[in-house]
């Protein structure tokens, strides 16, 4: 691969649900009176999403009427590509919901992007099963482009989930979205749900948490505690399953977490690490429980970040998180995300990174992750991927590499030197 080659670009953080009411011919019949209940109670919800400050009334109004053709290929398949090649994405990864100013379009009973742990079980299943159903049909036009996230209440009894895992894997369907927060239900340390995480590892479906569910009851009308650690929840199954030893039992089983970011991470990981290794701090607490590996070593085995919008701030800590670990979305077509600006998002965000990183935070470790045939889309990113050239990244990449080096061999510092099984000095 040359300098001037374009990029394989890939989202790994893309939304796609129909309107709403839409979803009834994809639920079985037994639920469509609860489902008609549920449509009659969205103008109280917004209602209330509006009187929180949630929606923005005069934003949601120029956005939509700015949008308005845009936004249909959130359920629109033509429309979608049109949206996709313009932005330069060859390939995204589709999870729910792709109404996140209205929840108009929003998968039945609330489970989409709100899915937590104090769903009904069977509500719950039903309409994570309807989108199911329709996200196959949607991905099914370019396999090759669409990677499915079916939504998985994991909660559920063990039987059904286990068996929505292989519906979903028959139908096409690529990764697992389960929910952030698991309200009254065990937690995921719980070996309840060891079938669960065997199951994906041996669907090779990785498992994802996504932003947006949160106790929100607990809030009032302070939107800004829900901003400050809504994306804190997703994030929280990692250190469970992680100190559990899920990822030591199911080491094929791959973890992700989305759109929350990344830069929490680097402390996160440099104060599981110190723990493991004997800080001081942490001398008299047994916190690994036999864990035969530091918690960078399942986090680069195990774990990968779909950092939706990527920060300057983020890259600049991309050696203490790991290039590898990296996943760029754009969040389409939520108003948040880089849509349809893509190309120039790029250019500001990434235009003094080394092209190979660049490389792989844009498409190829997301290619490795969810299994997307690089081969089949090379054609695609040769006409609409953006070149190295047009994010700025210069044709000499020397001076590029040097301003990065002192950063890129000081890595995650508190390794540096560190002689794991002495355990003796803190970091």
């Amino acid at each position: 691969m040359t300098y001037s080659d374009p990029y394989l670009v890939i989202s790994s953080d893309c939304h796609a649900g129909l309107p709403t009411e839409e979803y009834r011919p994809y639920l079985e019949r037994r639920h469509h009176r609860a489902f008609d209940d549920f449509l009659a109670q969205r103008a109280a919800r917004q209602a209330e999403m509006t009187r929180l400050g949630v929606r923005n009334e005069a934003f949601a109004t120029r956005w939509f009427e700015e949008h308005r053709e845009g936004l249909r290929g959130g359920w629109d398949p033509a429309q979608r590509i049109k949206e996709l090649d313009g932005d330069g994405v060859a390939g995204e990864v589709v999870f729910p919901d792709a109404d996140a100013v209205d929840s108009r379009n929003a998968a039945p009973f609330g489970v989409g992007l709100g899915l937590s742990g104090d769903h009904d079980p069977e509500l719950g299943m039903a309409g994570a099963r309807a989108h199911n159903r329709w996200l196959a049909e949607f991905c099914a036009g370019h396999p090759e482009r669409h990677r499915g996230v079916a939504l998985l209440p994991v909660t559920a009894e063990v039987p059904e989930v286990l068996a929505e895992i292989k519906r979903a894997r028959e139908s096409g369907l690529r990764a697992l979205m389960i929910p952030a927060m698991w309200g009254g239900n065990p937690p995921y340390h719980d070996r309840r749900y060891d079938p669960v995480w065997a199951a994906a590892a041996e669907a090779g479906m990785p498992v994802l948490t996504h932003s947006g569910a949160a106790p929100r009851q607990e809030y009032g009308d302070h939107l800004g505690i829900y901003v400050t650690e809504v994306t804190w929840w997703p994030a929280r199954p990692l250190w469970f399953l992680l100190w559990s030893g899920v990822f030591e039992r199911h080491p094929g089983l791959r973890f992700g977490i989305a759109e929350s970011g990344c830069w929490w991470l680097p402390n996160l990981l440099w104060f599981m690490d110190r723990l493991y290794l004997g800080a001081h701090g942490g001398r008299k607490l047994s916190p690994f429980s036999g864990l035969p590996r530091p918690p960078h070593e399942y986090l680069d085995r195990n774990v990968f970040i779909c950092a939706t919008n990527t920060k300057r701030r983020e890259l600049a800590q991309r050696y203490e998180i790991g290039v590898d670990n990296i996943l760029w979305g754009s969040d389409f077509p939520h108003p948040e995300g880089t849509w349809p600006h893509t190309r120039r998002w790029l250019r500001d965000t990434f235009h003094d990174i080394p092209v190979g990183e660049t490389r792989r935070m844009l498409g190829l470790s997301a290619a490795e992750v969810f299994g997307f045939d690089t081969a089949a889309l090379a054609p695609l990113a040769a006409r609409i991927g953006p070149t190295p050239a047009e994010l700025g990244q210069p044709a000499d990449q020397s001076a590029v590499e040097a301003s990065w080096a002192r950063s890129r061999e000081t890595g995650r510092h508190w390794l540096t030197d560190r002689d794991f099984p002495a355990m003796g000095r803190d970091v």
